[in-house]
């Protein structure tokens, strides 16, 4: 997966990005991803937040996240995840009807966003991110994302031997 999303172009730099439109998914893998079940899908995904931005998350985010629904629409791959933050850890929802937020865009942008190639201002404003919800949420969200310093977004950290190594090593210093 990783070689077709970075074979997807990337919008030339300089002035605003162009619209996201030809930048999804390809069909088949959409439609693969659409026919995920709603619950292991973002079990999985928490995985991934766990391992990658809950480290990063200063403690006052923590406290407004607590208990609070989510849900991710990859909108180009017909898939969401459902998830709140519970303690130290993001959790996966099995079925929130209407979440507090719903930060939704295309798989493409997300990349772009993960990557710090793009700032969630410039994908909110050209229409290519969506928020949803809680008005101070959504700006809690963009403004954690604007402030912490992520590495750049590595989609083999999230590798199936890495994510269950990650979990084994988890599981070895909490039991």
């Amino acid at each position: 997966m990783q070689d077709q999303l970075e074979r997807l172009p990337v919008p030339a730099r300089p002035g605003m990005s162009k619209p996201a439109a030809s930048y999804r998914l390809p069909e088949p893998l959409a439609e693969l991803l659409s026919k995920l079940p709603p619950y292991p899908a973002s079990w999985l995904f928490v995985q991934g937040l766990n391992r990658l931005l809950a480290p990063q998350l200063p403690d006052d985010v923590r406290r407004s996240l607590e208990g609070r629904s989510l849900r991710l629409r990859l909108l180009d791959a017909g898939i969401a995840f459902d998830f709140e933050w519970q303690g130290t850890v993001f959790v996966a929802e099995r079925y929130a009807d209407v979440p507090d937020l719903c930060i939704a865009a295309s798989v493409h942008d997300l990349m772009l966003l993960a990557r710090r190639q793009e700032d969630p201002d410039t994908l909110f404003f050209s229409r290519r991110l969506s928020l949803e919800g809680d008005t101070e949420l959504g700006l809690l969200f963009k403004n954690t994302l604007d402030a912490i310093e992520l590495p750049p977004f590595d989609l083999q950290a999230l590798g199936p031997r890495r994510v269950l190594a990650h979990l084994r090593d988890r599981g070895a210093r909490e039991g």
